[in-house]
């Protein structure tokens, strides 16, 4: 078992603590958090044993998962990673792009594994459905949340949309071409409502919706793709596969069959895969575990983490403009 340590005790550091308090691969050392109020409370409600420093409790750990607000994402991976100890970073990896690329050269020099928590890569939706995504040419997703104030100090791309992006760039493999969005901002500093349409090299055209004051939840995403239409609900935790095959001479009386201008018959049949419940988060971080002792790529890189924030800037770049 590895012997982590979490980086911030607030709403989502209290999450990870639980979870990897039940862990079989980690063994829970303790945890770390400025606001002595809060490190204190949480110690004495959940009995996790509370460090001082973050020095102390990197000293006598394997990993360090940071759970800190992004504005500290890269002092804290750089004094992590420094130590020659393996890092777990929240998303986004960190504030801004540079910072990113300065803890992916950093975990090289020191030969250290590192992970960003982009968690719908382990939604069970998202599981059962990502091996019959093959070569996307239209991906429509839509991120919509009540109003939350936690959240409201970074922009709708960076709190929401940051997800869409990474699910989209692990299956779409190809460049960037161009971007066009656009953003309202309604009741906060920063836009509270997004719209992106990313072009790809190949010819994927992606659309992308965040909002953070909608009335209702939605993160639903939608690929098409030649003979194929495949749509996950992150949120319900369904998932839907629609297929064309070229239909029989002699159709079931059961069977739909679509017949196109030049006569050509298809036969449309439904997949239904299989969606395993589990816990996203406890998974990330524990696939991180199996990564470490395998010393296999993580599932999320650094890398990973780095190109999602980068596409979220140009977004944002965009408002700008």
């Amino acid at each position: 078992m590895l012997k982590i340590g979490v980086l911030g005790a607030g709403h989502l550091g209290k999450i990870h603590l639980r979870l990897l308090n039940q862990s079989q691969k980690y063994e829970l050392v303790g945890f770390y958090d400025p606001n002595d109020e809060n490190a204190n409370k949480v110690a004495s409600e959940f009995g996790y044993k509370k460090f001082n420093s973050i020095q102390e409790l990197i000293a006598v750990v394997d990993v360090v998962d940071i759970v800190t607000p992004t504005l500290s994402h890269y002092d804290c991976a750089k004094e992590v990673i420094q130590a020659g100890k393996h890092v777990f970073l929240e998303k986004p990896i960190s504030n801004t792009v540079a910072e990113a690329e300065e803890i992916i050269s950093l975990a090289k020099k020191h030969n250290v594994q590192g992970q960003v928590g982009h968690v719908e890569r382990f939604n069970p939706a998202f599981i059962a459905t990502k091996n019959n995504i093959h070569n996307p040419m239209f991906i429509e997703t839509h991120r919509l949340a009540e109003f939350n104030p936690r959240g409201t100090d970074v922009p709708v791309v960076l709190d929401l949309m940051i997800h869409d992006i990474d699910v989209i760039l692990s299956v779409v493999k190809s460049k960037v071409k161009s971007i066009n969005a656009s953003g309202v901002s309604v009741i906060s500093d920063t836009p509270d409502i997004a719209n992106a349409r990313i072009e790809f090299e190949n010819g994927c055209v992606a659309n992308l919706t965040s909002s953070r004051i909608s009335l209702k939840n939605m993160r639903k995403t939608r690929f098409f793709q030649k003979d194929a239409y495949i749509s996950v609900d992150f949120l319900d935790k369904m998932c839907e596969v629609v297929k064309m095959k070229d239909a029989p001479e002699t159709p079931g009386d059961f069977d739909m069959v679509l017949q196109n201008a030049e006569g050509i018959k298809k036969q449309i049949y439904f997949e239904n895969p299989n969606i395993e419940a589990n816990n996203a988060i406890l998974d990330e971080l524990e696939t991180f575990a199996d990564a470490i002792n395998n010393n296999t790529t993580p599932i999320v890189t650094l890398q990973d983490g780095t190109d999602a924030l980068r596409i979220a800037y140009q977004i944002i770049d965009c408002f700008n403009e």
